[in-house]
């Protein structure tokens, strides 16, 4: 049955922490905050252009492929929000099934990937504006990549002052807008794929035509196809978003696992229909404008549905970006309050603070706006900003994937992490979701593919980071220098004063009246 509000706030109390959220979210708001991460209409418009350009009409393959990866991970994850329903998702499964230093740098890895993720995201407005009109070019005409970067910062940096604004009202209107987001979303992205696919102009058969990509090249095609996985990549992650809200969410052990899996089975359902309507739409597959920033898949649907009514689903798209970045602004908000609340963050206590008015944490909800234009306005003459950012943040994202999996992985060869005897568990029938017999075999494929995942985003390729001999390798340089100061934060300050802030913490009371809950302990402690 059910957990009622008090029952959650017992659960929650039995990890040490007092109820300070807002609990207020359903099991759509839920959902959709995992939806909107991922946020199809944001991602494929955004990244359309790289994965054609890479490996031409056949990147459509990196889709299903990269979608199944992902959903092991989405299935451990489904089991560690069921037993941990708390704050701050990724982090906190880290720390709880692995060691302390190992959920410091998870949260490290992933607050920095949502901070670089939500810049990211908000440049996605490039992709689109501009071509609904030229008003929205201040920068030149936009045909030069820095005019194009200029532009994309100017209009990213106002999105993010937005989403600043709204987190810091309260979960609440965040949820409202979410919620009107991903119903728009999941009604514009149906009815898109319908109208392209009506207007259909040639067979599957160009699914698998590869434009000459890859030819001559060692591996053939696999190279090719391994660049074009970016595109992919970067949309079908952000699916734990419904686990960083538990403490928001009405019976998180129940209603976050489902959450999840569901965020990323319709998005890659629906994202991979709408890559197929598109390529069988396209005018002329050997338009180089399929393969630019300024192109892509907004130009199919201009091109295919005429300039009004391709007009107004890009204005979807804008909204769609908009909700996206406000999905990715609050699940790093929450990450952020996480860490704080543990006292593993600088200013811990100014960052922990949640207004009593609102219930919700402002101080991180301001420092994460501040901290993600900031990265927009350092690389605003960089003509390949949005390859550069997006890829960085992917394997950051992927890294932080590898820190759960990997410890969970060991948990369950050591035998101290698994099924709980049901004669010893006291959780209801059916409130914990359990990967059973299944969860080695699947864990094993969720740490093998974030390994794969990880070293593919980091190659120095030049279609994704360009030919400068130092900007190829932004990635293996940016992950080197965030694990090395992470590492070197923690063995120097943050071991020395982790621990949940007094102001924080459950009173004894609460843990005293907290009958019929499941606690898993780490690997290697003792009840």
């Amino acid at each position: 049955m059910p957990a009622s509000a008090s029952d959650d706030v017992r659960d929650l109390a039995a990890f040490g922490y007092k109820q300070e959220l807002d609990r207020s979210l359903g099991s759509f708001s839920s959902f959709a905050a995992g939806f909107s991460y991922i946020s199809i209409l944001t991602g494929v418009f955004q990244m359309f252009y790289l994965g054609y350009a890479a490996g031409g009409p056949a990147f459509f393959w990196t889709w299903p492929t990269v979608f199944l990866g992902q959903f092991t991970i989405a299935l451990c994850f489904a089991e560690l929000a069921s037993a941990y329903p708390l704050s701050g998702g990724v982090y906190q499964w880290s720390k709880q099934i692995g060691t302390p230093l190992v959920g410091w740098l998870t949260g490290w890895v992933y607050l920095a990937c949502s901070i670089l993720t939500l810049a990211a995201v908000a440049l996605a407005l490039q992709n689109t504006m501009p071509q609904i009109s030229a008003w929205f070019q201040w920068f030149g005409d936009g045909s030069t990549p820095v005019d194009q970067a200029k532009n994309a910062v100017l209009l990213g940096c106002t999105l993010i002052a937005l989403t600043t604004i709204i987190n810091a009202v309260g979960v609440r209107l965040m949820a409202l807008i979410n919620n009107v987001g991903v119903c728009a979303e999941l009604g514009g992205v149906v009815l898109l794929i319908v109208l392209l696919g009506i207007h259909a102009c040639r067979g599957p058969a160009i699914l698998i035509e590869t434009q000459g990509r890859g030819a001559g090249e060692p591996g053939g095609y696999f190279g090719a196809f391994l660049a074009a996985a970016v595109m992919a990549s970067y949309v079908l992650y952000g699916f734990d978003t419904a686990g960083t809200l538990a403490e928001e969410t009405a019976d998180p052990r129940r209603r976050a696992p489902k959450a999840i899996l569901r965020a990323l089975a319709a998005a890659g359902l629906v994202g991979g229909l709408l890559i197929i309507v598109g390529l069988l739409a396209t005018p002329d597959p050997a338009d180089p404008a399929l393969g630019q920033v300024s192109g892509g898949l907004p130009l199919i649907v201009k091109t295919v549905l005429g300039s009004k009514l391709g007009t107004v689903f890009l204005i979807e798209v804008v909204f769609a970006v908009a909700v996206c970045a406000l999905a990715v602004h609050t699940g790093t908000v929450r990450l952020m309050f996480a860490m704080a609340r543990d006292n593993s963050l600088p200013f811990a206590e100014s960052l922990a603070r949640v207004t009593g008015e609102t219930r919700t944490p402002i101080a991180p909800a301001i420092v994460t706006g501040l901290l993600a234009s900031a990265i927009l306005l350092v690389n605003v003459n960089a003509p390949r900003i949005i390859e550069t950012l997006c890829s960085v943040a992917l394997v950051w994202a992927n890294l932080a994937y590898l820190m759960v999996t990997t410890p969970l992985l060991l948990g369950r060869l050591r035998e101290r992490f698994g099924e709980v005897d049901e004669d010893d568990d006291p959780t209801p029938t059916g409130e914990r979701f359990s990967l059973g017999r299944w969860g080695l075999p699947v864990n094993l494929a969720a740490t093998a593919w974030g390994v794969f995942v990880v070293l593919n985003m980091s190659w120095p390729r030049a279609e994704v980071y360009g030919e400068d001999p130092v900007g190829r390798y932004a990635a293996l340089i940016a992950t080197a220098g965030l694990m090395a100061v992470g590492a070197g934060y923690y063995l120097a300050v943050g071991r020395l004063r982790a621990g949940v802030l007094p102001e924080h913490a459950a009173d004894e009371l609460d843990f005293d009246d907290s009958p019929g809950l499941i606690v898993q302990l780490a690997p290697g402690e003792s009840s």
